[in-house]
């Protein structure tokens, strides 16, 4: 099968979307399919790679909408030529913007399926782009609705993301696939000596617990909930280790100056992909207040480096974080502290535990389940989409 993947960012670019983009290619293409990635480039001129399997049309920042966003003005002739000629028997869109109308403009042309994944809860991003909330969730469904039903089928991470699409009363059909992760570099155990030397290249001291989150640094990640707690606790002995960069950072690092609470935070800023496992396991706790995430891949990183999880309840940890087994969610401070003490000090949490979370980990998001199951809703699309226009001459 020819795939032609679409989306808005692609790498050097870090982040949840493109992470899924390059594992799904990557079993894709174990599988002997054959997969194209089109994306948008900050240069002012298109790009053919056949070699990398890779297209990029000219964008511009729209960075005051959301940070990191850009826009395709124009579409390329040469490029959509080129993909045209390579005939794809699928397209699979990844963003609902300028490739998205790209996408449609290829799937129009070649009479071919889309097949669309909804990565991002836009409800939880209604901050950056309109001045009232109740207005930008409606403007949210509005637009969600209108672009997934112009797909074949929707592919979403998770429950609580399907549960969202039906109350914008998306018509496509809707298929729950957890995005596959490449886990064998997570569940590698990190020797000790070299947890030691990070921490305390990061003036970490040896007797401190440390509380670990990884991820782009953004007003909805609430961060600062976490800082709120470790200062109200007030242990000398708690360190909150913050993995990655973003737009939020200075405001970050201003709201910890506010509440003196510089001590009890470190930042190790973007690190080499290739270590993130180790500070996963320099860790003795991953934690996140986040809400906003659809599956948040970094929460199933963690638990495959064999740590516990302690973070706020949200619908998209159901069946993700068990409390009790691999580590708590929490809804309120009083229950982040207890169970924080909880995780910290009891011998329950043992490594019978950990190696338990790890398997079943290992079982539900593993690339290789991705990818199959990714497969089969192609096969539907294109099965569905073909008989669809067959009936329609």
């Amino acid at each position: 099968m020819k795939i032609l993947i679409t989306t808005e960012w692609y790498t050097p670019t870090v982040n949840g979307v493109i992470t899924s983009i390059i594992n799904l290619k990557e079993i894709l293409t174990d599988m002997g399919h054959e997969v194209r990635i089109l994306t948008l480039s900050e240069k002012s001129n298109s790009h053919i790679d056949e070699e990398q399997g890779l297209y990029s049309m000219p964008s511009y920042g729209v960075g005051k909408i959301y940070p990191g966003a850009r826009v395709a003005l124009t579409m390329d002739d040469d490029v959509l030529s080129h993909i045209v000629d390579w005939n794809p028997d699928v397209v699979h869109t990844q963003c609902e913007f300028s490739t998205f109308r790209i996408a449609r403009r290829i799937s129009q042309t070649l009479m071919i399926p889309i097949v669309h994944t909804y990565h991002t809860v836009y409800e939880d991003y209604t901050h950056y782009f309109s001045p009232n909330k109740k207005w930008g969730k409606k403007a949210v469904a509005l637009f969600s609705k209108r672009v997934l039903n112009h797909s074949d089928a929707v592919i979403v991470p998770t429950k609580k993301v399907e549960s969202l699409l039906k109350g914008y009363k998306v018509n496509q059909p809707v298929h729950v696939i957890p995005t596959g992760l490449d886990l064998e570099k997570f569940n590698k155990p990190v020797e000790q000596k070299e947890i030691t030397a990070l921490r305390r290249s990061l003036s970490i001291p040896d007797d401190c617990s440390v509380l670990v989150s990884v991820g782009r640094i953004a007003k909805e990640k609430n961060l600062e909930e976490i800082i709120s707690y470790l200062k109200e606790l007030d242990d000398p002995k708690l360190r909150l280790l913050v993995v990655g960069d973003g737009p939020y950072r200075e405001t970050l690092e201003a709201f910890i100056d506010e509440i003196d609470a510089r001590a009890f935070v470190v930042f190790a800023g973007m690190v080499d992909p290739n270590e993130i496992a180790t500070y996963y396991q320099a860790g003795d706790l991953f934690v996140s207040a986040s809400t906003s995430e659809t599956q948040g891949l970094s929460y199933i990183e963690a638990l495959a480096s064999g740590v516990f999880a302690l973070c706020r309840k949200d619908d998209c940890l159901i069946d993700v974080i068990e409390d009790g087994e691999n580590g708590f969610q929490y809804t309120q401070f009083s229950e982040f502290k207890s169970s924080l003490y909880t995780l910290l000090t009891q011998d329950d949490f043992d490594h019978s535990k950990k190696l338990a979370a790890q398997n079943k980990i290992e079982e539900t998001y593993s690339i290789e389940a991705f990818g199959k199951s990714v497969e089969l809703v192609y096969l539907e699309a294109i099965r569905t989409h073909t008989h669809q226009h067959v009936f329609s001459l």
